[in-house]
């Protein structure tokens, strides 16, 4: 597949990597081409009404999918004529100009023209969109107001809490709690709170969720009440899939019709991974929950006016390519060119042989190459896909006629090019490992000493002789919203089993396999195709519907299993169709964890190791001693698009989503209470009233610097948001433990720390919990833990945290590149708020984090190119005073600042305010302090 990367800065050549021999591209400019004109007042013309019409007496009263609302109305313009267009007129000249704009565009004109009411949003903001090509490059801010927001329940618990303490805090200041209410469609889908307790066997399934329930009973009761004091908030039950393949089966409606508004879907989520639904034309990207919670409450979003890539497809993958291979080619090329707060634009002939689970997938993965979003406009494949998941035929017509009329659609031509070509190579898989034995500790290194990379850890499985070597495979889970949304991985990997099988092959019994779909319906073509059987004899029986393995969920290991690598020490690995592989997160004893397409997980299940060249080296042997290779056992694109064609069909998207909120019978027997405001259990470990509006007046706080703080902790590059707020297991001598034991919890029901976000006590003993964390006040050793400047004492985190605050000292942190990268999780903002840290000093931030710290009135600062704590000698046992202004109005975004240290050292940052609204946030106290007030003057 030929894929020419374009780029309107660009003029040199892209080339993918000479390893992986896949693509080769080119550069050139993307939006030169003649582009259909955006809409228009002529858009709106006689003929887009008719076509309109001509529905409307086909059109019976169709269901919407969620919410309990109906499009009733017929499907007309007019009404939406009506409404925009003074405000188009306004415009006229500027978008009868627009031929040159990327789609992705024009879907944030068409909303700041919708929403434009000349205070959220205002008509210089219209302008400055129009006039993208010329402002993109000055970095301007505009406002955003997506359609809808999406949330999971990690993310969905928090938010929840939130908005309930809002309207008390409503309440306490004398105003109308009711206000706090969303304005805008919200999904909560549960899906984050499933373990794989219960693996490789036939009844997994029941026996997790029962488990589920057990340690979650109270938090899932809190959604469900939450769901009906809530306007406007659709929770889908435990057990239902996935939130972003039910976002893309499902919850997706491309275009809103509201009341006979018709207009582009559009959704925030507090995911990163919410950009998988761009693959479906819906623009969509993930933002911190405090944000999200503002606009559910109907506050626009600030947002730079993005820059936007073009990456032009042609030809079509060809025989034994996944669309993993592809995803990860792609980003490859995409960070290297650098797409960071930008969109990303697909488009080409090649599209038109891209399937839309190919492109969601390709989508999903922006976060990992440092997009916005990952856009694929609508075409005939989108048309297709809805209609293979269950829209009706009316819906898409709706669908089609609107994004003409708006020239929001494309069409591509079909004619198509093959090239040949060669797989990824795995052979380097068994050489960059063994460079990770030998490389110092950290990202990639384990240091391991040449004359121990040999050993073998011999032990007793279940009273069966068993080994472990560094590198063996200890967990093997095809699991995330990544690949389970994709047919041709899932039962790709399916036919792998099966021709392991045939073969003689068979999995290790120590090695913890499992497969979590993410959603029924695939569960319906694995039984459909007859492969499912092929998957059970292997081990990988479905466990559950959610995220599982890829968000930390993975479970416990065999004791036995869980013996050998501690007392061996050794490095083993994990091997998942992911989207995150971070050091900590999947399992804490897996150090090493790859990510792999489902067929590959398969594949390396088989071996038991990743310290294997499948190209020369046997994956084991088979029947009658016979060597099995990875080419006997890796299906055909042909065999793959067969099984396919006859196994996935659209009546099992009907069902599974008929059935959808009717729940389960353990959801539907949960009792809540009908009040508005929610009464808060002083003695729960689950729920808990947060402390942010305690004391809070009309009057904002201000501005404030820094004077004399101290380094809580001083840390190198790609500190994630797990190891700031990590969400797997709570380790037994944490401080979260040793709250939760003193309130009568016993370890085997601590949970995760991801299902006990709604309460802020245990939150702010987890952060900066993980026992990956390499800081460098420690000198080298690794854990949760810091040192106590005053007194030298190391100490949890937690704890020198408390020490600080008690004695009235604020607190930093120094970093280094990649600040808070990984997923878009706000407690990693709220943790370190409560534990009194006053700003972080880093490199560079990830985009969603940076946004985060401003919203809980964190400052954010970088220091100049070429700069960091080591080329300054920062040791972190300095005093750091930051020099801002008292006054709101004296701080411009993005000005320099100065930071002096007690040792007499001085030296200049950016502060990360990048916008206005930042200010005002920051000046206010945070983001929902500031929601709180203006909706209070309203």
């Amino acid at each position: 597949m030929y894929i020419t990367a374009s780029y309107s800065s660009a003029s040199s050549l892209l080339r993918a990597s000479r390893a992986s021999r896949l693509f080769s591209s080119s550069l050139s400019r993307p939006f030169a081409r003649s582009l259909p004109k955006p809409y228009s007042p002529s858009s709106f013309s006689s003929s887009s009404v008719a076509a309109y019409r001509s529905l409307s007496s086909a059109v019976r009263s169709v269901p919407r999918w969620s919410h309990g609302v109906h499009w009733n109305s017929p499907y007309t313009l007019r009404s939406q004529i009506r409404a925009v267009a003074p405000v188009i007129q306004q415009f006229q000249r500027k978008i009868a100009s627009m031929d040159r704009l990327p789609y992705s565009i024009r879907i944030l004109i068409e909303s700041a023209i919708r929403n434009c009411d000349n205070f959220q949003v205002k008509k210089e903001d219209v302008e400055k969109i129009i006039d993208w090509e010329n402002t993109a490059p000055k970095q301007v801010e505009i406002p955003f107001k997506p359609a809808r927001v999406l949330l999971q329940d990690f993310t969905g618990v928090p938010a929840v809490v939130d908005l309930a303490c809002m309207r008390d805090a409503m309440n306490k200041l004398g105003s109308d709690s009711n206000k706090i209410n969303p304005l805008v469609p919200v999904d909560l889908v549960i899906d984050h709170s499933v373990q794989v307790d219960v693996a490789r066997t036939e009844n997994a399934v029941q026996a997790n969720m029962e488990l589920e329930f057990q340690r979650n009973k109270e938090r899932f009761a809190f959604l469900k009440w939450g769901s009906k004091a809530f306007h406007n908030m659709l929770v889908v039950p435990p057990g239902s899939g996935i939130v972003h393949q039910v976002n893309l089966e499902y919850l997706g409606r491309v275009v809103f019709n509201t009341e006979g508004l018709l207009y582009p879907d559009s959704v925030v989520g507090t995911d990163s991974h919410t950009t998988m639904i761009d693959g479906l034309g819906v623009a969509g990207w993930g933002v911190g929950g405090i944000e999200a919670e503002a606009a559910m409450l109907g506050q626009p979003m600030s947002m730079v006016l993005p820059g936007v890539v073009g990456f032009k497809l042609s030809g079509k993958l060809c025989n034994g390519v996944t669309a993993t291979d592809l995803v990860l080619t792609v980003t490859q090329m995409l960070r290297k060119h650098g797409v960071v707060g930008k969109f990303v634009e697909f488009y080409g002939d090649g599209m038109g042989e891209l399937s839309l689970a190919d492109r969601a997938t390709i989508a999903n993965m922006s976060p990992e190459y440092g997009a916005t979003m990952g856009f694929f406009p609508v075409d005939h494949v989108t048309l297709q896909y809805l209609k293979l998941t269950g829209r009706s035929d009316e819906t898409v017509a709706m669908i089609e006629a609107y994004l003409r009329a708006n020239k929001m659609f494309v069409d591509y031509s079909e004619v198509m090019v093959c090239v040949p070509h060669d797989r990824v190579a795995l052979k380097e898989m068994k050489v960059d490992w063994h460079a990770c034995l030998d490389n110092k500790v950290g990202f990639k290194g384990f240091a391991v000493p040449k004359e121990a990379q040999d050993k073998v850890a011999k032990f007793s499985f279940h009273g069966q002789p068993a080994e472990l070597k560094h590198g063996s495979i200890v967990i093997a889970a095809i699991t995330s919203c990544t690949n389970t949304s994709n047919p041709s991985v899932m039962l790709g990997a399916a036919l792998v089993a099966k021709k392991a099988c045939e073969l003689g092959l068979q999995v290790k019994p120590w090695v913890k396999t499992s497969l979590a779909p993410g959603s029924g319906v695939v569960t319906k073509y694995l039984l459909q195709s007859g492969l499912q059987k092929y998957l059970n004899e292997q081990g990988f029986n479905i466990v559950g519907y959610g995220c599982t393995t890829c968000i930390g969920n993975s479970g416990e290991l065999d004791e036995s299993v869980g013996s050998a690598i501690t007392e061996n020490d050794i490095v083993a690995a994990a091997v998942l169709s992911g989207n995150r592989n971070f050091e900590g997160r999947v399992h804490p004893l897996t150090r090493a964890n790859y990510l792999a397409s489902p067929p590959l997980v398969v594949a390396y299940a088989l071996a038991g190791s990743v310290d294997i060249d499948f190209e020369k080296e046997p994956i084991g042997k088979g029947k009658n001693g016979k060597d099995v290779y990875f080419k006997d056992i890796w299906p055909t694109t042909e065999e793959i698009a067969e099984v396919v064609q006859a196994s996935v069909l659209p009546a099992m998207f009907k069902s599974t989503y008929e059935a959808i909120t009717k729940g389960n019978s353990m959801w539907n027997q949960l009792s809540v209470p009908a009040s508005t405001l929610y009464s808060w259990d002083p003695n729960s470990t689950y729920i808990h009233e947060p402390p942010y509006f305690k004391n809070m007046t009309m009057n904002p706080p201000g501005a404030h610097g820094v004077k004399d703080a101290y380094c809580l902790l001083n840390f190198g590059d790609s500190i994630t948001t797990d190891h700031i707020s990590p969400a797997g297991s709570i380790h037994k001598d944490s401080p979260a433990a040793k709250y939760l034991l003193e309130r009568g919890v016993d370890r085997k029901d601590f949970n995760s720390y991801g299902s006990r976000r709604g309460n802020d006590e245990v939150m702010a003993r987890g952060t900066f919990a993980n026992i990956r964390l390499v800081n460098k006040l420690l000198n080298g050793e690794v854990g949760p833990k810091t040192v106590h400047i005053p007194t030298g004492e190391k100490l949890y985190v937690f704890d020198a945290a408390t020490r600080y605050k008690s004695a009235g000292h604020d607190t930093i942190i120094l970093a280094g590149a990649e600040y808070g990268s990984g997923s878009s999780r706000d407690w990693a903002a709220k943790g370190p708020m409560l534990l009194g840290v006053k700003a972080v000093i880093t490199k560079s931030f990830e985009r969603i984090h940076r946004s985060n710290l401003v919203g809980m009135g964190i400052i954010p600062l970088c220091f100049k190119a070429g700069e960091d704590a080591e080329t300054l000698g920062l040791t972190g046992h300095e005093r750091y005073t930051i020099d801002l202004p008292s006054n709101i109005s004296d701080i411009r975004p993005g000005q320099d600042v100065t930071v002096t240290t007690d040792n007499g050292k001085s030296f200049t940052c950016t502060v990360r305010f990048d916008t206005e609204v930042e200010l005002a946030y920051f000046n206010h106290g945070g983001i929902l302090p500031y929601a709180i007030r203006n909706l209070i003057k309203q």
